[in-house]
Formats: structure tokens, sequence, C-alpha cells
């Protein structure tokens, strides 16, 4: 394995070097490629290597000293393109749709930021399913998470990868795409302040208000994260983001943890099932589902919400927000 600096996983020998060129994790920024390295265990298995920020332009962490949760969530999406092109010869020039995606944290306080960089492993499962290589190939890939030799949470996600042609009719099926990458959607609500969705930035935050129970996503296709290169519909990191920016809220507008002094909730799992592409030149409807009750201290609360874009469903989302023990939350690096 290329390198110097060595995690031990499982047994096996894993770089933390930078060694995944950015083109295999289809991102154009080098400050935006978390994976460092990975390695076959035979039989569709695999350990990938990442290194996580200490600090990050978005995914930074939270205010009790806890690594952002969505660092995972990329990871896990730049494992999957890593592997299909490293591994089973997925062209570059395909294009990855998403269906469904799902993590849990288990041991939220391996999360938190230390003196160096946390280093998280994945041991990753490959599953070929409904596939006509080499034009379109359908997949899962499952992955345990550890941390400092301890496993502390798993995820999940399945797309399809097809060619040029291939996705050009899928996106004809549906609305027809925004014409370039410089539509915007136009401001309906009122911008809810960055630090009520967990955000540093007013340029950080895409959730609006537009009614007591409505409200709605609208990212800038400049940000240079969110939209790290052109495309022609909204990716699915967006869209969790926009889902976690909301709980975030729900969490601390119903407990009122922020006036009471205590550390935010913990975005501890998620799951989104993409229903269509979501376009970049419509409002992005967010619907609370009834019954959301926020976390109690050592508890944790469930937020269900439905993405409505011009009349059809384009996603769904249930989060976990824990609000953890004091106790546990202390020693903040």
């Amino acid at each position: 394995m290329k390198g110097i600096h060595i995690a031990e996983a499982s047994g096996h020998r894993l770089s933390h070097l930078q060694t995944v060129p950015r083109h295999m994790v289809h991102r154009a920024a080098v400050s935006e490629v978390f994976l460092t390295d990975a390695q076959s265990l035979g039989g569709d298995r695999f350990l990938v290597a990442a290194q996580w920020p200490r600090d990050h332009a978005l995914y930074y962490p939270d205010s009790d000293g806890l690594t952002d949760p969505l660092l995972f969530a990329e990871t896990i999406r730049q494992s999957m393109v890593y592997l299909a092109h490293a591994y089973y010869d997925v062209p570059l020039t395909h294009h990855f749709i998403g269906s469904d995606f799902h993590f849990e944290i288990t041991d939220p306080e391996m999360f938190r930021v230390t003196a160096v960089p946390l280093q998280p492993v994945l041991e990753a499962r490959w599953t070929e399913l409904d596939s006509r290589p080499p034009n379109r190939v359908s997949l899962r890939v499952d992955v345990e998470l550890t941390i400092a030799g301890s496993v502390c949470g798993r995820g999940s996600i399945s797309a399809i990868a097809v060619d040029a042609k291939r996705y050009g009719i899928l996106r004809r099926r549906g609305a027809a795409p925004a014409a370039g990458a410089q539509a915007l959607v136009p401001q309906q609500g009122t911008r809810i302040p960055a630090a009520f969705v967990g955000r540093l930035r007013e340029k950080d935050c895409v959730l609006e208000r537009v009614s007591s129970r409505d409200w709605q996503i609208r990212a800038a296709v400049g940000h240079a994260v969110l939209f790290d290169h052109p495309t022609d519909h909204v990716p699915m990191m967006v869209m969790l983001e926009g889902f976690r920016q909301l709980g975030h809220h729900l969490s601390r507008t119903s407990s009122m943890r922020a006036e009471a002094g205590e550390p935010p909730a913990f975005l501890t799992a998620v799951s989104i099932d993409c229903l269509a592409f979501a376009e970049l030149d419509a409002p992005i409807r967010l619907q609370v589902h009834d019954g959301y009750e926020p976390a109690s201290r050592g508890g944790a609360g469930e937020v269900r919400v439905d993405a409505v874009q011009s009349g059809r469903g384009v996603a769904t989302a249930a989060m976990v927000w824990a609000a953890l023990p004091v106790a546990d939350r202390v020693g903040v690096a």
C-alpha cells in the first residue's frame, strides 16, 4: 500500500495519505475528497480508508465538539463511486443515480474531534443487482464504520450507473432539466437564520419557511461544497443537507434546547428514498409528518419528511435526533 502513515483495521493495513484522485469520487475540488485508500478483501468485500477534516467549510463540528455526521454520509457516497470505478470497471463517464441511502451512528462519542483528524475505515460489501453491463450497472454498497478500532456505525447506498445515452433517456422521462447550472429558485419564503439550522454562515443555509407547516429547500448552485461541480439536477447530498437543516431546526425550536443552554441534538440516523429527479428551477417543498416529538435528554426523537416538487414526490426522509446525556458530552476538544 502507498504512504507511510498506517492505520490498523480488522488486521489489515490501510494508508491514510491522499492516494485517491478526485475524479474517482466525482469531485472537482481536492479538498472535498475524503477517501485515502482502499483494499480488496476478496468476495466483493473491501476496506476503505478515509480522513475527516477537523474543520470544514460546511461539514464542521457541532458546538459540543462532535464531527458532522454528514461527513460519514459523504464518505459512504464516495466509497460507492470509487469501488465502482476502481474494482468493477464502471466507466468514469457513467452517471450515478441514487435510489436510497441510510446511515446509523451507534456510538456518537467516537465522532468527537481530537487533536488529530479522525481516520475512519469502512468495511464495505458490494452487491450487484439488476445490471446490464457495461451500459447499466445496478448496485448496493453496505458499510460498517470503524474509528480508532471501535465499530460505531453502519450504512448503505443503492444506485444505478448508466451511460450518457441512457441517462438522457431517464432525464427526458420526467420534467425537462433546467437550462444550465445557473437556474435559480425564486425566493418564496423567509430564509431561516443560519444558527437556527446548525450552520455558521448564512450562505450555508438552504432552508426557507413558507408557512407554519411548510418549508422549502433553496440552495445556491454556486455553493462551493453543495455544488462542487455543474449538474442538471439537485444532488442527493443537497437534499440530505436540506433534510438535516429542517431536523435541526425542529429539534432546536421544539425543545428550546438553545435557550436552556443544553448541547444540540445529534443526528444519529437517517434514511432517504429518492423517488424522482429534483430539478434546479422549481421549489422543493418539505412537509413534516404529524406526530413529531423532540428528543428529550438521553432520548431520541424521529422526524419524517416528504420532499415535493411541482406536485410530485421527489424524496422521503426519516431522521433520528438524539439528545445525548450531558454526562457523555464533556471534555470537548
